[in-house]
């Protein structure tokens, strides 16, 4: 049943009503939306949660930061973005002790290379976020209280604002802080904030399941100068997300690369996002109009809009929630002599009826379409008519004519060269004789359930997936005995002068060249791919693919862990689940954990460096073997995996931030 304007005029004063009690209720304070610092938000429409392993915004070659080469990708394919959020941490914090805030600091460059790049992003007129995460209670103690530590590391990078990961509502303290130290910032809480955090929380992710009829989202009701990204990461078709936020002149999350695995936005969906960021830039001072009338009626079916009325002018945002197009007659609107009006979607001027005292629009949307109107008296201005002529040229070609096709981003496996091969077994290695083998594994990725796109993409498979099995017949390898200990790794500084370019936390353990004392034989750690690379190649050696090193691990009888099928607590080093790392036991110290093959500490000692994957977009370490190292706290940190069909995957930005303190490697050498 349509909804005539007696109802819609009682429908929106009972919504105003229950508004202003609410006000009352929760004693809402809206100044911090007056602040110059953080107007900008509520112009901010369109912000990608951006992986900083992500080529397209450093460039690991180089080993520079590409951030024009990021953003000219964005415009290219759906406008561009107003905001970012930088995203350093899960999911591979917890691999060792280092904290949210070090694993920022751990990005090339350190506190400079931030500051450059968040300026990078600012010349660009885009703005710059960075999460915190409370459930980070298990690493490094900050030494200050959270709020003070964020606040003070915000400014020195110069970051515009804070997304609370899994909080609903950052709590005051931390806008306190920030203003404290002069830099007030912009907070975006994940989940739904109480109603009075609004006066501080000038930004909400909104996470919501949508209906047929757009609902009015409660927090720009309560706050229209609040800002809204909706966000649906998992969602393959973006239509539901993108046409509720036109309707309630919010803005998107435009999220691919969700923690390395790639979901991009359909050619239907980037040209859709174009067009809505396009007209909601360009009506921006409209969408915070405190005289919002949502649910404007309409006369067709499935069509539904918002009114929002400034300084004599309105503006209606439209969407079409058929899946056909709906042409004519659209709206009814109060005629007045001298004014109006524009369909800003086609960029063109409307010939209203006149109905007595009413002008009747009528224009066409296209199916799952977007539509905006202009009223206004006289003519429009200079930059009405600019946005007109952007739209009118950007809807020459309907939107129904792009691709709403979703694919998968291949991976595919660096290449590891053969050593030369080995007559006898060297010195300090085991010989693992070639066969017949079952390769069975999977990943064990917190998200993503089984998904396509999630984990490794073998050579032999065609897509991305978790679980894999694959038999294949195995060349005859040696494999070092133990993983390389620092003693081992210092004979190769010493031996090649060995320094890597970038040398941000390598072996950062060590102090005046040299391992602390009594280490010479635990595991070399906080040395990344490339680090351990160029080792074994001094040593005439490589890094083992992972089949190789779960052979070595399993041998033929499939069993579940190096030692046997039962978790035996004697095989491996005493987890440690402090806030501190004690460091890694000696790799001889546990006999009974050896493999069928006499391979020592593979599991619960170090991870351990094997393959590299690579997508357009993301790299990938696959690690086996587990570690020492358990932060307690939370089930976000980077997790375990001890059993032999297990793999971790590492998502990989640069040797700097890649280098782990839990992390080393062993090598293989090809035999004849």
């Amino acid at each position: 049943m349509p909804c005539t304007a007696k109802t819609h005029d009682e429908w929106l004063k009972a919504v105003t009503d229950w508004r202003t009690e609410r006000r009352i209720r929760v004693g809402y304070d809206g100044s911090r939306y007056d602040l110059p610092a953080l107007q900008w938000a509520q112009s901010s429409f369109i912000q990608p949660q951006m992986m900083v392993h992500d080529r397209y915004f450093y460039d690991p070659v180089v080993g520079k930061y590409t951030v024009d080469r990021y953003l000219d990708d964005l415009k290219k394919r759906y406008g561009g973005i107003d905001a970012v959020l930088i995203w350093a941490t899960y999911p591979n914090m917890g691999i060792d002790n280092r904290n949210q805030q070090d694993m920022v600091r751990s990005m090339p460059g350190g506190v400079e290379g931030l500051r450059n790049m968040a300026e990078d992003f600012h010349r660009r007129g885009v703005k710059v976020l960075f999460p915190i995460m409370m459930w980070d209670q298990g690493t490094r103690d900050p030494g200050k209280p959270w709020p003070q530590a964020t606040a003070e590391f915000m400014e020195e990078i110069g970051a515009d604002g804070i997304n609370g990961d899994t909080q609903d509502g950052v709590p005051l303290a931390f806008s306190l802080a920030a203003e404290k130290v002069g830099h007030p910032l912009a907070f975006e809480p994940e989940n739904g904030p109480s109603d009075e955090a609004l006066a501080w929380n000038v930004l909400t992710w909104g996470q919501y399941k949508f209906q047929f009829a757009p609902m009015v989202d409660k927090y720009r009701w309560l706050e229209t100068r609040h800002q809204v990204n909706i966000q649906g990461r998992w969602n393959r078709d973006k239509t539901d997300d993108l046409q509720y936020a036109f309707f309630n002149g919010e803005g998107w999350e435009s999220w691919e690369n969700v923690w390395g695995i790639w979901n991009q936005v359909t050619p239907r969906d980037a040209e859709a996002t174009r067009r809505m960021a396009t007209m909601e830039r360009g009506v921006a001072p409209f969408l915070v109009s405190p005289g919002w009338e949502p649910l404007y009626p309409m006369h067709r079916y499935g069509i539904f809009s918002s009114r929002w009325p400034l300084n004599g002018q309105t503006v209606w945002t439209i969407v079409n929630r058929n899946e056909y197009d709906v042409q004519g007659r659209q709206m009814t609107i109060q005629f007045e002599q001298g004014t109006r009006y524009f369909d800003l979607y086609h960029g063109v001027e409307l010939t209203p009826e006149k109905e007595g005292s009413d002008a009747i629009l009528s224009f066409p949307i296209e199916s799952h379409g977007y539509g905006m109107i202009l009223a206004t008296v006289g003519e429009p201005s200079a930059a009405m008519h600019e946005l007109m002529g952007t739209m009118k040229s950007m809807t020459e070609s309907k939107l129904p004519s792009f691709s709403h096709e979703w694919k998968t981003l291949p991976q595919s496996i660096v290449e590891i060269a053969s050593t030369k091969p080995a007559s006898a077994t060297p010195e300090a290695m085991i010989k693992i004789p070639g066969g017949n083998y079952l390769f069975r594994v999977e990943g064990i990725e917190v998200e993503g359930s089984d998904d396509v796109g999630v984990d490794v993409q073998y050579p032999w498979e065609d897509t991305p997936r978790r679980f894999h099995e694959h038999p294949m017949k195995l060349k005859a390898f040696d494999m070092d005995k133990y993983p390389v200990t620092n003693a081992e790794f210092k004979k190769f500084l010493d031996a090649t002068h060995y320094h890597p370019g970038n040398d941000l936390n390598f072996l950062k353990d060590w102090s005046n060249g040299t391992y602390p004392e009594g280490w010479d034989n635990k595991p070399v750690t906080w040395v990344s791919i490339e680090d351990a690379r160029a080792y074994a190649t001094w040593a005439g050696k490589r890094l083992p693919h992972e089949w190789e090193w779960q052979f070595a691990a399993q041998g033929t009888d499939g069993r579940t862990y190096p030692w046997g099928d039962r978790w035996d607590d004697k095989a491996v080093p005493q987890p440690d689940l402090g806030r501190a790392m004690r460091g890694p036991d000696n790799v001889d110290a546990h006999p009974s954990g050896a493999s069928p093959f006499g391979v020592m500490d593979m599991v619960g000692n170090v991870w351990q460096w094997t393959d590299e994957y690579v997508d357009e977009h993301t790299r990938g370490g696959i690690l086996r073997g587990g570690s020492y190292y358990k932060p307690q706290g939370s089930i976000w940190y980077f997790p375990q995996a001890y059993r032999n069909d297990n793999h971790g995957k590492l998502l990989m930005m640069a040797p700097s931030y890649d280098r782990s303190g839990a992390l080393g490697f062993r090598c293989v050498k090809d035999a004849e």
